[in-house]
Order: structure tokens, then C-alpha cells, then sequence
């Protein structure tokens, strides 16, 4: 049997060793900091403060709420161009006038940007009622700053030079790869880009004000701000039924208190022009039916934003699930697909339908989804055997059953 004072002896004996190592080794690198140059020592010294303070930066800046870190960003600038999606919609603009009343918080200038049309009535009413400034661009020259913010897109597009762009910030709920060099948030899993921004509002501290208020400094929630925004999640979530996250329903609590009803309403009940109200009878009128799906192709069109409105009309067909309408415009098809089949991702879908076909992109969400394809290159032009319509329904036949 083991002493019990001889084990305590070796445990002693061995902590004395370590020690008197630890010791040592201290003492060595000591004496090798005392042989350094002393300019070499103060530039280590500088260094390891440098990394201390860098660290100790990142880590707080991104434990900021994501609104406050936007703010800072935009209070780094004189002017920034804030860069909606081609042909925006409501969404897309209510966005914009987030970042514009952030900029103005911290006195930073803006210009709200688009290029394309506002065509759709929606979008024209949201427009006028709202009293936005927008600009048209046709080219990337054009852009009034070079710190350039993307708002419900991830890429720059629909302009000449759009592909050189590097955006310094991304705000956006699309599937993408498109990044800011300094900022970036995309989050797909919400329906709306606008729910981003109220929480950007929330995150800031914003102050919930009336036309007859003074506002003072710091950032405001204006009656308009508030209704813009309110729309635009309604706008891209079908009034809260299609594709919403909890987000969507917190951020519409948050902003109920603070909307202008009479501007809501203008918005939400535009006249509908003659143009859209003929492609939305042709739809229902010439639509092809297989099982719960329908498609339709109301041939050639003037105004392509009816194209999504006769998508959403086919949806209240009864025991039809999923649907897809194209038309065709200065030489190019355009889709619009909507689902509430939950066997159907509808920008997965017109994503495989339009693949071999030279020149053509689609995607979207699992509930809507769009695509421009050329008619040249779904003939034939191009490394491709090419289609007629007939085959090219039956490709999106396919794919909506998953068959392709």
C-alpha cells in the first residue's frame, strides 16, 4: 500500500518542476523581447494593440442591430443612389424611401433610382398618392453617386453597364449572390423587403409622428413612410396570405398605429386601364387546364405588368393550384407564375422550364415566380434545336407536374 506522504512528496516534486519550466520560459521570452531592436519592440507592441482594438471593433459593430449598422454606413456619405429593381413595384419603392429617411437622419443625400417603367396601376397609384421622386437611368453614367445602395434586388440590372456596379450596401428577400461591399442583408426566408426595413425603423428608434408634428432630428416614421411600407408588404405577400413569415405580421402591428388610411386606400384601388382588363379575359377565356394547373398564353401584349395580374386572376379558379401566363413583347415572352400547390416551387419550376433555352432566365419564390425568354432564341437562334408554343407549354406542363 502506498505512503500518502510519499505521493503528496511527487505531486509537490512535480508542480515544482512545472513551475520552475513555466518559469524559465518566461524569463527566455523576456530576455528575447529585451534583444529586439527597440524599433522593431514598438512596432510588436503596435501590432498586437492594432489586432486588440480591431477585434474588440468587429466585435462590436456586429453586435449592432442591423438598422443601427445601415445608419452609420449611410452617415459615412454625402450623397448615395438608392437602386430599385427594374419596372419597380411597391415593394421595390418603399424600400427606397427607407433608405432615404435613414440618409436623412444622419443628413445624408439621396436619389431613388429605376430603370425600366412603372406601367402597372398599382404601381403608378404608389407612385403619385406617395408624391415619390424617382429617376429613370439607362445606363450606369447615369446613377447620381458613386456609393450605389440595391434595394429588393441582389444584382444590378436593366441598364447599360449594370454588370460593373459593386454596390456598398444590398437590402433584399430574393434568392442571389449579390453582395454589398459593405453592408448586406439578405433574408429569403421573409416575403416582403419592406418587413426589413421596419425592423431598420424599430432597430434605430424611429419616432412615430403626424403631418402636423415637428419632427425635429433623428429619424421619423412618417404617415407616408408608414403607409409605403405597410403597402409593400401587402403587395408582395397577396394582403398577408402568400409566402408571409411572423416578420410580416409583426411589422404590420408595428406600423398600424402610424398609416394614413385615405392614402392606403388610394393606392389599393387604382382604375384599371382597358389594356389589362382584355389580357385578364383572355386568360380566363383561352386558359389550358391539365389537372389543377392552367396555363395561358395571351399572345401579344403592350403593357406586360398585366401579365402578373391575369397570373393572380387564373388563381381564383376553382380547383386550380398552380399557374402560368406569357405573352409576348417587342420580341420577348414574358411569364408570370403563381402556387398554392405546395408540390409546386413556382421559381424552380420556370426556372427548369426555360433551361436549354439560350438567352432566357426565370426564378423566383416557391409561391411566384416570373421569366423573359427571346422568341429568337426559343425558335432556334443559338447553340438550340428550338420549340414552337405547343412544346413550350408542355415543358412548363412538365415541370409544374416535376417532371422535367
Amino acid at each position: 500500500m502506498n505512503d500518502p506522504s510519499t505521493s503528496t512528496r511527487q505531486v509537490l516534486s512535480l508542480g515544482e518542476r512545472s513551475l520552475e519550466a513555466g518559469t524559465s520560459s518566461f524569463e527566455a521570452g523576456v530576455d528575447t523581447l529585451q534583444s529586439l531592436d527597440p524599433l522593431v519592440l514598438s512596432l510588436l507592441i503596435l501590432a498586437i494593440v492594432a489586432v486588440l482594438l480591431g477585434g474588440w471593433w468587429l466585435v462590436r459593430w456586429f453586435r449592432r442591430p442591423a438598422g443601427v449598422r445601415l445608419q452609420r454606413l449611410l452617415s459615412s456619405y454625402d450623397e448615395v443612389a438608392v437602386l430599385m429593381h427594374p419596372n419597380p413595384d411597391p415593394d421595390a419603392m418603399a424600400c427606397a424611401m427607407g433608405v432615404a429617411a435613414i440618409a436623412d437622419s444622419v443628413d445624408t443625400e439621396t436619389t431613388l433610382q429605376y430603370s425600366g417603367e412603372i406601367r402597372h396601376q398599382e404601381n403608378r397609384a404608389f407612385r403619385t398618392v406617395l408624391e415619390l421622386d424617382l429617376e429613370n437611368v439607362e445606363s450606369s453614367s447615369e446613377l447620381a453617386a458613386d456609393a450605389v445602395v440595391l434595394v429588393d434586388h441582389n444584382t444590378a440590372r436593366g441598364f447599360t453597364g449594370a454588370q460593373t456596379i459593386e454596390p456598398v450596401a444590398v437590402v433584399d428577400h430574393h434568392p442571389g449572390n449579390g453582395t454589398g461591399t459593405k453592408f448586406t442583408d439578405v433574408r429569403t426566408e421573409y416575403g416582403a423587403a419592406s418587413t426589413i426595413f421596419v425592423e431598420y425603423v424599430g432597430e434605430i428608434g424611429a419616432t412615430k409622428v403626424t403631418d402636423d408634428e415637428d419632427t425635429g432630428s433623428g429619424l421619423t416614421l412618417s404617415p407616408e413612410l408608414a403607409t409605403g411600407l405597410l403597402y409593400g408588404i401587402q403587395a408582395d405577400t397577396n394582403h398577408l396570405t402568400n409566402g408571409c413569415s411572423n416578420a410580416e405580421f409583426d411589422a404590420a402591428a408595428y406600423l398600424f398605429d402610424a398609416i394614413d388610411e385615405d392614402l392606403l386606400e388610394r393606392i389599393a384601388n387604382p382604375q384599371v386601364s382597358d389594356d389589362v382588363l382584355q389580357i385578364k379575359a383572355t386568360a380566363i377565356t383561352e386558359k389550358r387546364v391539365e389537372g389543377s394547373f392552367a396555363i395561358c398564353d395571351v399572345g401579344l401584349i403592350s403593357n406586360v405588368d398585366a401579365i402578373p395580374q391575369a397570373a393572380d386572376e387564373l388563381m381564383h379558379l376553382e380547383g386550380v393550384t398552380a399557374v402560368v401566363v406569357y405573352g409576348e413583347s417587342d420580341g420577348t415572352i414574358h411569364l408570370s407564375g403563381r402556387s398554392r400547390d405546395d408540390r409546386v416551387h413556382m421559381g424552380e419550376t420556370l426556372r427548369h422550364a426555360v433551361s436549354d433555352i439560350p438567352m432566357a432566365n426565370a426564378g423566383g419564390h416557391a409561391r411566384m415566380g416570373g421569366g423573359q425568354l427571346s422568341v429568337d432564341h426559343m425558335r432556334g437562334i443559338g447553340p438550340s434545336d428550338g420549340i414552337d408554343r405547343t412544346e413550350f407549354e408542355e415543358r412548363l406542363f412538365s415541370a409544374l407536374s416535376g417532371e422535367r
